[in-house]
């Protein structure tokens, strides 16, 4: 087993809104109480109906991801039962909350929420339900995402995914392989926050040299082959030792119940993962090329946010074009996600380094949004550029490695402006929005065209 038993995290929701007799009594907490008004959304609103309508299409959205949703059954109406939420939620500590306000005069109600969690707070506001302008202090607040629309599940399904994702990272554990390295150690990156357990690179390299394949692998190596649109200057051994590295990575993320790995791996030769990693990141276990933080912390952040897997690359930049260009030699064939159809692909050797060790050359969808996504730790910051792949430019003319992806970033002037340095992570898809909302609940500054 693969990675660390995890625990799922708690989000607290409640629904604010008076019943229709507290509002036909006169006593409801708002200044139309003496006319026994019913401010927006009005009296043929049916909360409660809307309330079990959302009740059930939450426990839809978050029984896929690491979450338990505690919804309070009983609506708030009072200052008095909103101290009492508050008493709640000091006892449970929850991950985040889920504040749902069907009256438009019970905004101002929700500030002493805010003000007390200083967590991430999701603020539900459906439209008609408000009069005039969005409440500034809800529309502003930092680490809150007020959605403000006309039942918007993906909304909805964006900030909850966006909980999943920190939830699921600060309980993993990255493993990094460095030949710098003479013993094991241990870090933690202090956002998330995610242990981060380092071995040295002659661990991996005892265990790859190990390694005796079973049919079942060999069998794999052959499949591999089978599947690809062409094979160019690869020997047999280039496709075993390829497999051997898969192996050899799986013993490693085992061995120490790591939920992802990055590997210093430009100079192994004949054990280079590759091949893993392409494999790996397409069945959402994150692997980073090159040791490096950043690159396997946006895999590992895009796997949990987006369930994708991810292409960890270089970036070049047609300048007379205005193009984006991505290069690398792990990228997934699985670019919709594990359990969607693969994307044709070539086989080639890696580009930089004699034995000739076996690439993906994976073709890129013309016309399909992608998203160039990159966390930078230490940092605070998020990128999160939209754009539409153009295709994968032959080599030659086209050099740097074995899968090369053309994308035209959307309403960008100059193309070079979107450069983070180096290792930024391509992904098939567009997740802006979805990191857009992780960045409002979480507190990163984010660099987006979205």
């Amino acid at each position: 087993m693969v990675g660390r038993k995890k625990q799922p995290g708690l989000v607290r929701g409640a629904f604010f809104y008076p019943p229709a007799q507290v509002v036909y009594d006169g006593k409801c907490e708002d200044s139309w109480s003496k006319h026994q008004w019913f401010t927006w959304p009005g009296n043929q609103f049916a909360p409660e109906q809307q309330q079990a309508r959302f009740a059930e299409r939450l426990r839809e959205i978050s029984a896929g991801l690491d979450l338990q949703l505690r919804l309070d059954e009983q609506a708030i109406y009072t200052d008095a039962a909103i101290r009492n939420f508050l008493g709640e939620i000091e006892q449970s500590r929850p991950d985040a909350l889920l504040l749902i306000n069907f009256w438009n005069t019970f905004s101002a109600k929700l500030q002493p929420i805010l003000a007390a969690y200083k967590g991430p707070i999701i603020v539900y506001h459906p439209v008609g339900s408000n009069h005039q302008l969005p409440p500034e202090p809800l529309r502003t607040a930092p680490r809150v995402q007020y959605i403000h629309s006309i039942e918007n599940w993906e909304a909805l399904e964006r900030a909850l995914r966006a909980v999943h994702a920190k939830v699921r990272m600060a309980q993993s554990r990255l493993l990094r392989v460095s030949g710098q390295l003479k013993r094991e150690a241990d870090d933690t990156e202090p956002f998330f926050p995610l242990p981060i357990h380092g071995v040295p690179a002659d661990d991996f390299n005892r265990v790859f040299d190990e390694i005796v394949l079973t049919d079942e692998e060999v069998a794999l190596a052959r499949s591999i082959r089978r599947r690809a649109l062409s094979v160019a200057d690869l020997e047999d051994k280039a496709f075993l030792d390829a497999v051997r590295a898969h192996v050899a990575v799986g013993k490693m993320l085992e061995r120490h119940q790591a939920d992802a790995i990055t590997i210093e791996c430009l100079f192994l030769k004949h054990r280079k993962p590759c091949l893993s990693f392409s494999l790996n990141n397409g069945n959402l276990i994150p692997c980073g090329c090159e040791n490096h933080l950043d690159a396997t912390l946006t895999l590992m952040l895009g796997a949990s946010l987006f369930g994708r897997g991810g292409f960890q690359h270089n970036p070049d930049f047609d300048t007379e074009r205005n193009q984006y260009y991505a290069s690398h030699c792990t990228c997934t064939t699985r670019l919709h996600g594990p359990k969607e159809k693969e994307a044709p692909y070539r086989l080639r050797p890696f580009f930089h380094q004699l034995p000739k060790t076996l690439a993906f050359d994976v073709q890129w969808p013309p016309g399909e949004p992608a998203t160039l996504c990159k966390y930078q730790s230490g940092k605070g910051v998020l990128d999160a550029w939209r754009g539409q792949v153009i295709g994968s430019p032959t080599c030659p003319p086209a050099g740097g490695c074995a899968t090369r992806a053309l994308v035209r970033i959307d309403g960008v002037a100059d193309v070079c402006s979107v450069y983070s340095g180096p290792h930024p992570v391509l992904y098939c898809g567009d997740f802006t929005l979805h990191a857009k909302a992780f960045a409002q609940l979480y507190g990163l500054s984010i660099r987006t065209n979205a």
